[in-house]
């Protein structure tokens, strides 16, 4: 059974709904895996953001514009008198809970429950649409079977036991649509697995049915060497390893999510990014494979944060390091990049939400400087550690910008350099002169 997850755009209106039918209809078993439309998960923070505020009155009115804006989807999406009552049923009992919670207290789990409804909302609406053209289908409700453990990670063995039983349910059905990025955590409440989560879900659901192959529709035909929104050359890459994509999407590559590849990795199932707007591109392919020795593509990651942590006394002292990484463990604050001298160790984090804490902590072992509004370039390929000139390639490419810092060994699939953040786009036009040629 083949896995299909489409994204915001891919069911941002009634004609991208529309136009899924014709990629999900096949003979061949599939679950479909659908985002909430485009700027729903958006609305609905800023609905829940007045929540907090207890600005009733506002949230009422962010609330009223979001189902006028369903509303006429609904109407332009059905077409008969029956499905066009049944959309607005369906609305209607959606953004009447929507309501509830002016009325109410609002907390964090409230919040969960409001961030779902926007692809409760659109596997519902697909679901129907499909109903009205008579295309047989099954709205597989995700809350029956996805679950986050205590530490906020899939509980694999719980959704692999929990999927198999609703779809035995549904023996001799072909087709099943359900929700991507919402889950149930270790209470049984509802939650999910952060922005951009429905991606993981898919991989999730693939590896947890042993899937052959996992595909990811966005709105562009495959994963590109460099940025396309900051470079005029791009080109698709037709083929990845797990490894370099993983490294390309946890280093800003926008088209896929970082936790996508773990679970298909895991499990040696394929992953096919593929484009709604052009279907009949080849897209690109990302597999257990050896792949060509070369660079193949260029990301970057903005809100960097660098940390230098200095002390003569110390540094080289049993302990040291140990006692620097301990403090980002307690706070749960992943490292991206480090690196080392005699007398001082620089890393980089992308979360900053406790870093008062951690520099607290820090200045008490050692002197500590902080640098913000920066940006990780990842260059990522084939790159074998005896074959000369890569390196060299990419810095001489990047001569004309100062380095904060730069990474590499760590890996044989990424180079990382660390800059101001303003420079960002001058930099990814120097690799795709300097590397790519363009």
């Amino acid at each position: 059974m083949l896995v299909l997850k489409f994204g915001g755009t891919s069911v941002g209106s009634a004609e991208r709904m529309r136009s899924l039918v014709s990629l999900v209809h096949n003979s061949d078993p599939r679950i479909v895996v659908l985002s909430a439309m485009s700027g729903t998960t958006n609305a609905l923070v800023e609905i829940s953001n007045a929540l907090y505020q207890k600005d009733t009155a506002k949230a009422a009115a962010l609330i009223l514009a979001l189902e006028n804006k369903y509303s006429e989807v609904i109407a332009d999406l059905y077409k008969t008198e029956a499905f066009l009552q049944k959309g607005k049923d369906l609305i209607a009992g959606h953004f009447n809970y929507l309501r509830s919670f002016t009325l109410d207290m609002f907390t964090a789990n409230e919040e969960k429950a409001v961030l779902a409804q926007g692809e409760l909302l659109s596997t519902a609406m697909f679901h129907f649409h499909l109903q009205e053209l008579g295309i047989d289908s099954v709205l597989l409700p995700a809350l029956n079977f996805m679950r986050i453990d205590e530490n906020e990670e899939p509980d694999m063995a719980y959704i692999e036991q929990n999927i198999n039983l609703e779809l035995k349910k549904h023996n001799g059905h072909k087709l099943f649509i359900t929700q991507g990025y919402i889950c149930r955590n270790a209470f049984g409440e509802i939650d999910n697995l952060k922005r951009g989560g429905s991606d993981y879900t898919a991989s999730i659901i693939g590896a947890a049915i042993r899937s052959p192959e996992i595909q990811i529709w966005t709105d562009i035909d495959g994963m590109h060497n460099n940025d396309p929104r900051v470079v005029n050359k791009t080109h698709p890459i037709q083929e990845l390893s797990f490894d370099e994509a993983a490294e390309l999407a946890y280093f800003g590559a926008k088209i896929l999510h970082p936790t996508c590849i773990l679970p298909a990795q895991k499990r040696n199932i394929p992953v096919l990014l593929k484009n709604t707007m052009q279907p009949e591109a080849r897209g690109t392919r990302i597999a257990n494979i050896e792949s060509a020795e070369g660079i193949k593509a260029v990301a970057a990651k903005d809100g960097i944060c660098a940390i230098s942590i200095k002390s003569d006394r110390m540094l080289l002292a049993h302990g040291f390091l140990r006692a620097v990484f301990e403090i980002f463990e307690r706070y749960k604050t992943p490292i991206d990049m480090i690196t080392t001298s005699e007398v001082a160790v620089s890393l980089t984090i992308d979360n900053t939400r406790f870093l008062k804490e951690i520099v607290k902590e820090l200045e008490e072992i050692a002197n500590v400087e902080v640098d913000t509004d920066q940006s990780i370039i990842c260059i990522v390929g084939n790159l074998p550690k005896n074959k000369p000139g890569y390196a060299h390639k990419v810095l001489e490419s990047l001569r004309d910008i100062p380095l904060r810092m730069v990474s590499y060994g760590g890996s044989a699939n990424n180079i990382s350099v660390l800059i101001d953040s303003g420079m960002k786009a001058k930099a990814l036009q120097a690799l795709n002169s300097g590397v790519f040629n363009y």
